[in-house]
């Protein structure tokens, strides 16, 4: 039998309204913020990736699906989408239309990593991205205030926001090399990464999470000591409007981003109760980016939340109301019922409702029983009787309620009952 890729995962019909209830919230709460849903294709030129996320980064060096295609151009399955969304709002002049474009995204990515719990080679990201010629703090402030809304009407509350600045290409040098100073006498006892990551992005040894190396890197000097005049302003600025907003942070000198587009702030939102890959949302200042695609002068700002690390964090229930079993149920009992069923289920679904019927007959029992497992919220059940008097029983499959419906009133009847004890399941 042939089997999934290791590091994928088939979602199954009964894990969808979880998968819903998270797309779903967060295009309601993006949109409230004036941001549009954009979709680029997964894979790109093997170029864009190399040239934004940084060709020395474990992402590009190490975890991207590469091929050629057959006129020989290099071609990647997209590891992550900030670089699509940049390349798209330079090729399709997007600055064109407001002084700052807001656009949010949602769909799979590919790295090959190694598969554990919360992180596939296939996973899923939801992601928002600002650009435009405004690098105001507020507009970080605004979309963090944005994503906390979003993750508490997910009742996703056992979280931390970590927040820091890494500087810019002005005061990011001096960093540097006080980094790799302190670094230095005890690079050669650390992990085989930190090894690697102190010659070509020394920056990327404090995102170590090797546990013999967590004493050396909590003694190295932090980036916002070292911040020229005008990142520190601005960081104090951010900060400011966070407790305007009332939205509680943490100061975490130690954090950085994974990508070498990244300036000034970084955030993350963290959560212990996701184990070791606790990480539920990541994000960041990447002002420069589209001109090093070619692009006008522009400011950038944006984060990324992975959905299989949500599903984790998401509350038992939560996602209730969104099933997709159908509305209504047709149970027959008899040759004539069957044809009438046939007949109903027409009506019912050009009137609006989701209906569904088996078309192999089963007794009562049976067909409540499938009803159940189909988790359809009534059944109308049809039988010889019911054709001769022109009504039918109607089932409540949560409370076990039944009533007698008239053919003729089926449609307005269910309206009514619908409006009287919650409408439909989405």
């Amino acid at each position: 039998m042939i089997q999934r890729i290791r590091g994928t995962a088939d979602i199954l019909p009964g894990a969808i309204p979880r998968w819903r209830k998270i797309e779903e919230t967060a295009r309601e709460f993006f949109q409230r913020y004036g941001f549009r849903e954009i979709r680029t294709p997964i894979f790109e030129r093997t170029e864009l990736f190399a040239r934004t996320v940084g060709e020395e980064t474990d992402i590009v060096a190490k975890e991207m699906y590469t091929f050629k295609d057959r006129s020989g151009e290099s071609l990647s399955l997209r590891p992550e989408s900030t670089a699509s969304v940049v390349r798209a709002y330079i090729e399709n002049k997007l600055w064109v239309d407001a002084p700052l474009t807001r656009l949010f995204y949602a769909g799979p990515q590919f790295r090959y990593e190694r598969p554990q719990k919360g992180r596939l080679r296939q996973f899923h990201q939801i992601g928002a991205e600002v650009l435009g010629q405004s690098d105001d703090p507020m507009i970080e402030a605004e979309v963090i205030e944005m994503l906390s809304s979003f993750l508490d009407a997910l009742g996703i509350t056992t979280r931390v926001l970590l927040v820091n600045s890494i500087g810019c290409p002005d005061c990011r040098p001096r960093y540097l090399a006080g980094l790799r100073a302190a670094l230095e006498p005890s690079i050669g006892a650390m992990c085989e990464d930190c090894r690697r990551r102190f010659e070509i992005n020394t920056l990327r040894v404090l995102d170590c999470k090797v546990e013999s190396d967590q004493a050396v890197i909590a003694s190295l000097p932090a980036m916002v000591d070292y911040l020229c005049g005008a990142c520190a302003e601005h960081f104090e600025a951010f900060r400011r409007h966070l407790d305007t907003a009332a939205i509680p942070y943490r100061l975490e000198k130690r954090l950085v981003r994974g990508l070498d587009y990244y300036r000034r702030t970084a955030f993350e939102i963290v959560s212990d109760d996701l184990g070791a890959q606790n990480t539920l949302v990541g994000g960041g200042r990447y002002d420069g980016l589209a001109e090093l695609l070619g692009g006008p002068p522009t400011k950038g700002f944006g984060f990324a939340l992975g959905v299989e690390r949500m599903l984790l964090m998401l509350p038992e229930g939560a996602a209730e109301e969104a099933s997709d079993g159908p509305e209504v149920y047709l149970a027959y009992i008899g040759p004539a019922a069957r044809e009438r069923a046939i007949a109903l289920s027409r009506r019912l679904r050009r009137a609006g409702w989701s209906a569904a019927l088996d078309f192999e007959e089963r007794k009562l029992k049976k067909s409540l029983a499938m009803a159940d497992k189909l988790k359809a919220r009534r059944v109308l059940i049809i039988g010889d009787e019911e054709i001769s008097a022109g009504a039918y029983i109607l089932r409540d499959m949560k409370s076990g309620d039944q009533q007698t419906i008239e053919d003729a009133d089926l449609v307005r009847r269910l309206e009514e009952i619908s409006i009287h004890s919650g409408r439909r399941w989405s």
